[in-house]
């Protein structure tokens, strides 16, 4: 699908340029008329920009500086709304970006709604026997055609199998692909043209944030995706819910495709319905409270969570278990990212802010790399007013936006699949106050994250560890020794003379012997590393008192031998 493109040929398709036009005109009614000038109305022949009856600059001029964001967010909203479902969802995925736009702005996005029709019954008909490739009536005994669930992508009925077997079809609306892909693509295209003339704008990384937005609706706009997840999250959770606390629907894959999705019919009520859920609260809490541990230790495990965990998506069954839909949005992080996860919660809950700070390195996008104790000064200011309480203290949902607001000021921005998992985390909390129980994620994340921590530390993962920094380091003495050759090949042509040159780079030579020292250390790190897990064995490290003393010896030779590559370099 080329949903994801740089720009748009704009003479390509009358449909493209009749789309552009529309666009243009509300952002420029809207008061964004000055932006639509640069480099965008020239690529459309013949056509008249509609102006606005206050434009944006002017209304700012007549207001503090403080409003700024409240009067675009505002004016941003209103188009948003005029111009359909991608122009929402684009401003509800801005709406959870704290770590650029301001909270004025962040609010206006938050009011965005999928304020949307279902579809006539016969429209979702042709596209799911089309699907199909059959009539409705030989795989359904019946399908209401009243919609139970609408949304900008799909549309949601209750049907029955032939076997008897509740259902919900979700049918993905007719054309909302070509339009998404037309609409992304003019979005693209014109922001390309306006960071070409505006660094304010360029800063905000709002093509990155597109790119973003592009490859998370490839996944929802192919149901095979969803029901893939779905199918995942089930084992996945199969393996750790030993009390069956939390349950996912099945699947039918054999109905289901890239435009319809078929899957169980959870009979329950939905975490939205306060009152019903609040009444069985006592009953809910330890339940919820259990489900939140299970999406921890499958996430820290697995790397593959639910990312859209609003109360919408909750769901009390009638036999206690707790259910989930909606799979479309995912998340995944690979092992060395839940490694700096746990690394970073665990320096959160013990207070070790210059750990957070380069942990947060470790993962962060940046341009250069920025003032460290000015940053770790400043994380510790954000934080000072939680020092001193306890984890139970903490809450989770107002100490994350401290962090990436802080890391936003340093221009250190957080990637997709980061802000997706503390967004996550963030509106799991969220879940619990909406039905007045306190899910203190702190607290059990710090009940197991030294155990986790601990768990990280084994034979099987050191040794991986130790072979990828030795195949680096031997891919560095390899280049070493042939530039060695080179030079004593040189060298002996001169007869083995050296021929001394005064250029003034005295400043260049001891930087190259540094570096020459620092390799040095280094390989003597690499091999104290390798050699205390080599020494481990195959015993099993219960505890770091398993670990043999011999093991420790060498790692103590690699601190040491570290310590001095770093003092080289200085």
């Amino acid at each position: 699908m080329g949903i994801i493109r740089t720009g748009i040929g704009i003479g390509k398709t009358i449909r493209n340029v009749s789309r552009l036009k529309e666009i243009v005109s509300v952002f420029a009614k809207n008061g964004f008329a000055e932006f639509m000038t640069r480099g965008i109305t020239t690529r459309i022949p013949d056509f008249v920009l509609p102006s606005s009856q206050v434009a944006i600059r002017d209304e700012l001029g007549d207001r503090s500086s403080q409003d700024w964001s409240q009067i675009v967010g505002y004016r941003l909203r209103l188009a948003f709304e005029e111009l359909g479902p991608t122009f929402i969802k684009f401003g509800q995925l801005l709406s959870s970006r704290e770590d650029i736009f301001d909270g004025p702005f962040i609010e206006e996005m938050q009011k965005l709604q999928d304020k949307v029709k279902g579809i006539p019954f016969t429209d979702a008909q042709q596209v799911i026997e089309k699907s199909l490739s059959t009539t409705i009536d030989q795989v359904f005994s019946h399908i209401e055609q009243e919609a139970i669930g609408t949304a900008s992508i799909g549309v949601v009925y209750r049907g029955e199998l032939k076997d008897g077997s509740p259902v919900v079809v979700k049918v993905r609306r007719p054309n909302i692909q070509k339009m998404i892909e037309t609409d992304i693509s003019i979005l693209i295209f014109i922001s390309a043209q306006i960071e070409k003339v505006s660094e304010e704008f360029r800063a905000l990384g709002v093509s990155r944030i597109l790119r973003d937005f592009a490859i998370g609706l490839q996944t929802e706009l192919n149901f095979n995706m969803e029901a893939m997840n779905c199918r995942r999250l089930k084992e996945n959770l199969l393996a750790h819910d030993s009390s069956s606390v939390l349950y996912i629907p099945e699947t039918y894959p054999q109905f289901t495709s890239e435009t319809i999705l078929v899957m169980e019919y959870l009979d329950g009520t939905p975490f939205t319905n306060t009152a019903a859920i609040t009444e069985r609260q006592e009953e809910i809490a330890p339940k919820l409270e259990e489900g939140v541990k299970l999406f921890i230790k499958t996430f820290l495990q697995d790397g593959f969570f639910h990312a859209d965990l609003h109360g919408g998506n909750f769901f009390l069954l009638k036999n206690g278990q707790i259910g989930l839909v909606d799979f479309g949005l995912m998340g995944t992080l690979g092992k060395r990212g839940r490694q700096n996860f746990m690394a970073i919660i665990y320096a959160l809950v013990t207070y070790n802010f210059e750990n957070l700070v380069y942990e947060f390195l470790d993962v962060a996008e940046y341009q250069a790399i920025p003032d460290i104790d000015a940053l770790v000064g400043d994380i510790k200011d954000a934080l000072g007013p939680h020092l001193g309480l306890t984890v139970q203290q903490v809450n989770f949902s107002s100490i994350m936006p401290l962090i990436i607001n802080t890391l936003a000021k340093h221009k250190l921005y957080l990637p997709r699949e980061w802000f997706i998992i503390f967004r996550a985390f963030i509106a799991l909390d969220g879940v619990g106050k909406q039905i007045n129980i306190d899910l203190d994620l702190f607290k059990v994340l710090d009940d197991d994250i030294r155990q986790l921590v601990t768990n990280s530390f084994n034979r099987d993962d050191l040794i991986e560890e130790g072979i990828w920094v030795g195949r680096d380091l031997l891919a560095s003495l390899r280049g070493i020794s042939r530039h060695f050759k080179w030079f004593v090949k040189d060298w002996s042509r001169n007869n083995y003379a050296f021929q001394i040159k005064h250029t003034g780079h005295e400043e260049s030579v001891k930087q190259v012997s540094s570096s020459i020292i620092f390799l040095g250390f280094s390989i003597l790190t690499a091999i104290g590393l390798i050699a205390g897990v080599l020494a481990l064995g195959d015993q099993p490290l219960d505890s770091l008192k398993a670990v043999p003393t011999i093991s420790w010896i060498m790692w103590g030779i690699a601190l040491i031998s570290f310590t001095k590559a770093q003092m080289a370099l200085k």
